[in-house]
Formats: structure tokens, C-alpha cells, sequence
């Protein structure tokens, strides 16, 4: 019988760059599989290859050895079915958000009638809540609500899979609880394959499927996968009074600090 075939697939990826000194190896013979509307966090410290692998699964950066395969098709290049929120939004600043998100869905959806894409812009802008700030410009808006904007310009174009680096990383503590917990009622209606760039410990089991803890560089790798099993839609306050929550923050902690305590380089 034949097997299926894997919706993501991270093949034996290396990245090596150029330096005055040498060959540089950011990440060495990185390979996993990832399943269709799989939640998947990438933690370690500065200088893994978190950011170098995510820009290779966006097609910004090309592998120097293995590649990425999405649904049986090599990336080599940057495209609609792969998007990507950063943590300092990106936002068009002489647009409005309505304008940020729509400006997304006319450019990727050109055989949609006005009509259509107009609709789609409004059910996301409303989807994370910003129908009442639609018409305000990025300088008018919270860091938290643009944000918003950005993971509704993302998911507004419907990619196969949304690339998060660190979105909530200048948030402060509780717009930053505020916004995970809107990602994970979002990615509960929508169920998008997501991989996400975090160094928030507590973020990453509340959000993910499964966790990917990279050691660190140079030759950065894969080092640990850790499931999480929690029930799905997930309660904050729940998974805080559950002891298997402090089992897995007892694992990471002792995999990045015990482990792999000193970072070397900068992602």
C-alpha cells in the first residue's frame, strides 16, 4: 500500500554562508515532516537557525543542501501559499488596515470580482476584531492591533501555511497573552498549518501541536521534538492547572538551559 505523502517536508536542509573566515554551517541536516493544520513552534536561543530555516520554508533563502517540499512540490522561491507575519508588521503605513488587507487579496486573487474581494477584506479585518478600526492608518493603531492586521493580510489570501517570527516578541505581557489567545481561536476556525519562531517558553506549549527545540549553532539541528497533547479548543487557565504543562516546561528548560545553555550567534 502506498504511503501517503506528507503535507510539509524539511529534507536533510543545510545552509551554509560565505564569511571572510570560511565557510559558515548556520544549520546542518535539518529534516522533519510536518501534517496538514499542524500548529508547530520553533524554540531555542539566539543564533540556531530558527529565522534561516523559516526564510528557506518561505522561499526567501535557498537551501545549500536538501530543500522544502509542500505537497510534493520543491520551494524555490517566495509565493501566496506560504505567508509570512514578522514581528514588526510590515504594514503599508499610508493605508488603512482595510487597505493593508485588501491591497493582499486584489494582488493574489485577480479572477475574484471587486465584489468578492471586497467581502473576503472585511470578513478577516472583522475576524480579529478591527471592524470598527478599519479606516485607520498603522500610526492610529496599538502594536497589538496592528498585528491583527497582519495576521488577517496573511490568512486573508488563504495560504497553505502561515509563518510566524516571533509576531508577539514587542508586544508587552498582557497584549501579548491577548494575541495568543486570539491566534489560537483563529486557528481553530481555520485550522492553517502554522510554524512559528518563538523564545517564549510558555507561548509555545499553549499554541503548539509540537514543539521543535533546535540546539544551537554553528551546524545548528534539530535537538528535541516534544508533543503536546492537550485537548483542543485549548483554555489557558485550564492547561496552567494541568501538571503535565509543568512536565514539559521542566523538559525544555532543561534542554535549552542545561543542555545548550550559552548561545553562540545572532539569528
Amino acid at each position: 500500500m502506498t504511503q501517503p505523502q506528507p503535507y510539509l517536508e524539511l529534507s536533510g536542509i543545510t545552509k551554509t554562508f560565505p564569511t571572510p573566515k570560511g565557510p559558515f554551517v548556520a544549520i546542518k541536516d535539518v529534516s522533519m515532516t510536518i501534517n496538514e493544520g499542524e500548529f508547530i513552534t520553533l524554540l531555542g536561543h539566539s543564533g540556531c537557525g530558527k529565522t534561516t530555516l523559516l526564510n528557506m520554508v518561505a522561499g526567501l533563502s535557498q537551501a545549500t543542501e536538501g530543500g522544502v517540499i509542500l505537497e510534493g512540490k520543491e520551494v524555490n522561491e517566495p509565493g501566496p501559499d506560504r505567508m509570512v507575519v514578522f514581528q514588526n508588521y510590515s504594514l503599508l503605513p499610508w493605508l488603512t488596515a482595510y487597505e493593508n488587507v485588501h491591497l493582499a487579496v486584489k494582488s493574489t486573487m485577480p479572477e475574484l470580482s471587486d465584489a468578492e474581494r471586497k467581502k473576503i477584506t472585511q470578513e478577516h479585518i472583522e475576524m480579529v476584531g478591527l471592524g470598527a478600526s478599519a479606516n485607520k492608518r498603522p500610526k492610529e493603531l496599538s502594536g497589538g492591533m496592528k498585528q491583527r492586521v497582519s495576521i488577517a493580510r496573511a490568512l486573508a489570501i488563504r495560504p497553505k501555511v502561515l509563518l510566524l517570527d516571533e509576531p508577539f516578541g514587542a508586544l508587552d505581557a498582557l497584549t501579548r497573552e491577548e494575541m495568543q489567545d486570539e491566534l489560537l481561536s483563529i486557528w481553530e476556525a481555520h485550522r492553517t498549518t502554522v510554524i512559528m519562531i518563538t523564545h517564549d517558553i510558555d507561548e509555545a506549549i499553549i499554541l503548539a501541536d509540537r514543539i521543535v527545540m533546535m540546539t544551537n549553532g554553528p551546524e545548528a539541528t534539530i535537538g528535541e521534538i516534544l508533543d503536546v497533547h492537550f485537548p483542543r479548543p485549548r483554555s489557558r487557565a485550564e492547561i496552567l492547572e494541568d501538571p503535565a504543562y509543568y512536565n514539559i516546561r521542566n523538559q525544555i528548560m532543561t534542554f535549552l538551559y542545561d543542555r545548550f545553555g550559552a548561545p553562540v550567534l545572532a539569528d
